[in-house]
């Protein structure tokens, strides 16, 4: 018996080496499922990375999937989503659906040993965020969230000033999001069956800006304005720090704002101008008087960068980034579900 168990489990990486051999040779293969908006601007960044190509799609439409595969030079068209979590021939797959469904399509892909991508938010909540990561752990496969905002170079530029001490210790931050957003009911924005709201859509973007900044906060002020069909039109945050650190932040469906944020630390501050979730510039302005405004633009819709990271993280072997790692992913949705909890935001399907 362990001789039988020790060459099964020579012939098992054998097999793998070889597949991972066969793989070196040709294009990263990626998956999309859920063929939206930001599918389609993600497969024009893929177009961009010599070495990667849009290989298979999966719409609940096989005419919408074979439309989207004909327009991107994909091999394959599925006209349902459990369809191409079974394509072995996949390095990867991006997942695009709406915040409901993240959780299962991560789960079935995970579950047939394929890299997930999944758009943000994560999961609807903490409960099903866990289940996700327990099944990237259990099944040996690497899960990210795609919060592309991490990857963008010039946040990441931000994130370098700031450790590098340059505005000294940060006292306060403020960031919004919002603009009107048109009332169409039956589509997800208003519909809270399908995890509609502004907090969710557009607010994770300033949450999530504190928390890359300051961590998770001591506690949460927050309070919400709701609309005909229940969903958050607006929402206000404050978070305390235990260094009476403070985030200001807001959202909302209602308003148009500039969609930028601030930085205020001891010795300085830094400005990332609209849209600050996926900056081009910042300016930093220190209370001595010298200022600096840097310039970095990002490759193509700006999905690039967190594509070439998922490709990097695989190739070497990795089961998840280092820039997002799966506990800054849990960090971000406890902090929606303690935003939802105190502003009275409720998915009854999902609570």
């Amino acid at each position: 018996m362990p001789f039988v168990f020790t060459f099964k489990k020579f012939l098992f990486s054998a097999i793998n080496s070889v597949k991972s051999k066969s793989k070196m040779g040709r294009k990263f293969r990626w998956g999309i499922i859920g063929l939206g908006k930001i599918a389609n601007k993600f497969a024009q960044d893929i177009q961009l990375i010599p070495n990667a190509e849009v290989y298979a799609v999966a719409s609940s439409s096989k005419e919408r999937a074979k439309a989207f595969a004909e327009k991107y030079q994909a091999t394959l068209a599925f006209g349902s989503y459990e369809a191409i979590s079974k394509c072995e021939e996949l390095d990867a797959i991006y997942i695009a659906t709406p915040h409901i469904g993240h959780c299962e399509n991560t789960l079935m892909c995970l579950e047939n040993k394929i890299p997930v991508l999944c758009e943000k938010p994560f999961a609807m909540n903490t409960r099903e965020v866990k289940m996700m990561i327990e099944s990237a752990k259990q099944n040996d496969t690497f899960l990210m969230e795609a919060l592309w905002t991490q990857f963008i170079p010039a946040y990441q530029k931000m994130q370098r000033v700031i450790r590098k001490g340059m505005i000294g210790e940060v006292i306060n931050l403020r960031a919004d999001f919002s603009f009107p957003a048109p009332f169409l009911p039956e589509q997800r924005a208003y519909n809270r069956d399908l995890g509609g709201g502004a907090l969710l859509d557009i607010g994770i973007y300033p949450v999530f800006f504190a928390l890359s900044i300051l961590g998770k906060p001591e506690k949460i002020k927050a309070i919400a304005t709701f609309g005909k069909t229940n969903v958050d039109e607006s929402c206000f945050m404050i978070f305390k720090y235990p260094d009476d650190q403070m985030a200001i932040l807001d959202c909302s469906f209602k308003v148009k704002t500039n969609v930028e944020a601030y930085i205020y630390g001891e010795e300085g501050s830094i400005y990332l101008p609209t849209r600050f979730h996926h900056p081009t510039r910042m300016s930093v302005q220190l209370y001595s008087g010298e200022s600096h405004d840097i310039s970095i633009p990002y490759q193509g819709n700006g999905y690039y960068h967190e594509a070439i990271e998922v490709m990097n993280c695989i190739k070497e072997g990795k089961k998840e980034s280092d820039l997002m790692p799966l506990n800054q992913s849990m960090n971000l949705i406890e902090t929606l579900d303690w935003v939802r909890k105190e502003a009275g935001i409720v998915y009854p399907k999902f609570d």
